[in-house]
């Protein structure tokens, strides 16, 4: 009768000593997936993990683009009865307003719940550089206080430049029939000729913009 109990107490304790270490390995798991999800991702998952999306549109004939959502919004609301470009059925389309949701709402979840706080690394010249231009809070802040912050929003000159930016984006992705998501990342995807020659635009008016417009207009 004691051998048994012995046995069973030696049994026992190791049972104890293995569920604790599957807790250990479980807890482990789950601070290794914490990590893994408010660290910024390595190219070599974001990359696959956007590939992945695009095959499953390609697959179901769909193209992915955020700009037009806005023209699906204006004939959601009626644009179409005076203007023909806003003339057609949006119905088809709205798969695409619930990607642009989702991507408001994870990126809202994204940055309260499952992020530091902090801001992706910049270069110190850079931020240099924009500090003396009059663009304060490059590199701690996603939206610098210069242009959205409360003060900003009585000054003229950023609003006119707001209003401008905004005016530019809309008309040159609609002009050009898609935005940076449309062109970039699902026209070339489909190795698009036209998306090809967008994507070099896009390059070449940035940088014309930041190096010989932008310290002028700040």
């Amino acid at each position: 009768m004691k051998k048994q109990t012995c046995i069973a107490r030696k049994f026992q304790h190791q049972f104890n000593l293995i569920l604790i270490q599957l807790v250990f390995i479980y807890l482990g798991k789950i601070f290794f997936i914490m990590n893994f999800i408010t660290e910024p991702w390595p190219w070599y998952i974001g990359g696959p993990a956007i590939a992945v999306v695009l095959f499953l549109l390609l697959f179901s004939e769909k193209q992915f683009g955020m700009s037009s959502n806005l023209r699906t919004l204006c004939a959601m609301a009626g644009a179409g009865k005076k203007t023909a470009f806003f003339n057609f059925e949006w119905r088809q389309y709205r798969w695409n307003l619930v990607v642009a949701i989702g991507a408001a709402v994870g990126g809202f979840i994204a940055t309260s719940y499952m992020s530091d706080g902090s801001v992706g690394e910049i270069h110190q010249d850079t931020v240099l550089q924009l500090d003396t231009m009059g663009v304060h809070g490059a590199g701690k802040n996603f939206m610098p206080e210069t242009f959205f912050g409360a003060d900003a929003l009585s000054n003229p000159k950023t609003l006119a430049l707001l209003a401008l930016g905004g005016f530019l984006v809309g008309f040159g992705t609609r002009y050009a029939g898609g935005c940076t998501s449309g062109h970039a990342i699902s026209g070339l995807s489909n190795l698009q000729l036209q998306s090809l020659i967008a994507v070099i635009g896009f390059f070449i008016g940035g940088l014309l913009m930041n190096h010989f417009l932008l310290p002028y207009l700040l």
